[in-house]
C-alpha cells in the first residue's frame, strides 16, 4: 500500500472503517445518517437523509438485480423477482445496518431517539439506502456496487444455496403471528377470463391492513403472489412502530 493510502485509511472515522469507503465529500455522509426528525427540533438543520435514501433504493435495486441476472442465467423473471425481493427487504436492510451499527452513529431528534429510532427497523433500513446513496454520490456507481456486494455477500450466498421463496405464505404468517396472535387472511377480489385461462385478484389482509395484492391463473398462485408483495412491502412495520400489534 502507498503513503496516499495509508493515509487516506489513517483519516477514515469508524464508520468509514466498517463499510470500507472513505468518502471524499463528508457532507454526503452526513446527510445519509441525519433523520428527518431532527428537522422538529432544530429548523435551520440544512438537510436529511430523504433524498439520499430515494436514490440509495434505486441504486440498490440495479446492482442487486445486475448480480442475480449474472449469477443465475437459467432463472426466470419470476423467481429472479422473488430473490431479489428478499435480499432487498426492509428486514434485510435492517440486518445490515445493525451489522454496520448505523444506529449508533444517526442524528436524530430527542423524540424520535426515545421512543427507540436508533434501533427502530424502518429507520435503520432507510439509513443504509441512504448511504448507499450517499456512496453512489460520492464515488459513483462502482463503489456503490462494491460496497452492496460486500455486505450482501452472506446473503447473496444464501439465496445460491436456496435460491427460491419455498413458502412466501408460511413465512408471512410466521413474521405476523410473532406480532400479534392473528393470522393473515386471504380474499380473493376477482376473477375474470375464460375458463382454460382464468385470471384471479386477491389481497392479504392483517389486522385490519392490507398488507399485498397479487394476481395469478388459479386462486393458490394470486395468494402465493398476495404474500410476496406484503413480503417486499412490510406495511406491518407501521402498525408495530406505532405500538399498536403487540405480541
Amino acid at each position: 500500500m502507498d503513503t496516499k493510502s495509508l493515509a487516506a485509511e489513517h483519516l477514515m472515522n469508524p464508520l468509514e472503517e466498517r463499510i470500507g469507503y472513505k468518502f471524499r465529500n463528508s457532507l454526503l455522509l452526513a446527510e445519509a445518517l441525519t433523520h428527518a426528525s431532527i428537522s422538529l427540533e432544530r429548523k435551520d438543520y440544512p438537510f436529511d437523509n430523504q433524498r439520499l435514501e430515494f436514490l440509495g433504493d434505486a441504486v440498490l435495486q440495479l446492482v442487486i438485480t445486475e448480480e442475480l441476472f449474472s449469477r443465475f442465467p437459467d432463472f426466470t423473471e419470476g423467481q429472479l423477482t422473488k430473490i431479489r425481493t428478499r435480499l432487498v427487504s426492509r428486514t434485510a436492510l435492517k440486518e445490515h445496518a445493525r451489522t454496520l451499527r448505523l444506529g449508533e452513529h444517526l442524528m436524530m431528534g430527542r423524540g424520535e431517539e426515545s421512543s427507540g429510532g436508533r434501533e427502530r427497523a424502518s429507520t435503520l433500513g432507510d439509513a443504509f439506502e441512504a448511504l448507499v446513496g450517499g456512496i453512489y454520490m460520492d464515488g459513483g456507481i462502482r463503489a456503490a456496487e462494491r460496497f452492496i456486494l460486500r455486505v450482501a455477500a452472506g446473503d447473496l450466498e444464501t439465496v445460491s444455496l436456496q435460491p427460491e421463496e419455498i413458502n412466501p405464505k408460511g413465512k408471512l404468517q410466521e413474521l405476523l403471528q410473532s406480532l400479534a396472535p392473528s393470522a393473515p387472511v386471504y380474499e380473493i377480489l376477482h376473477e375474470s377470463g375464460p375458463e382454460h385461462l382464468k385470471n384471479f385478484g386477491c389481497r392479504v389482509v392483517w389486522e385490519g391492513m392490507i398488507l399485498g395484492t397479487g394476481e395469478g391463473h388459479s386462486k393458490k398462485e394470486a395468494e402465493v403472489a398476495a404474500a410476496i408483495s406484503a413480503l417486499s412491502a412490510e406495511l406491518w412495520l407501521r402498525k408495530t412502530a406505532s405500538g399498536l400489534a403487540q405480541g
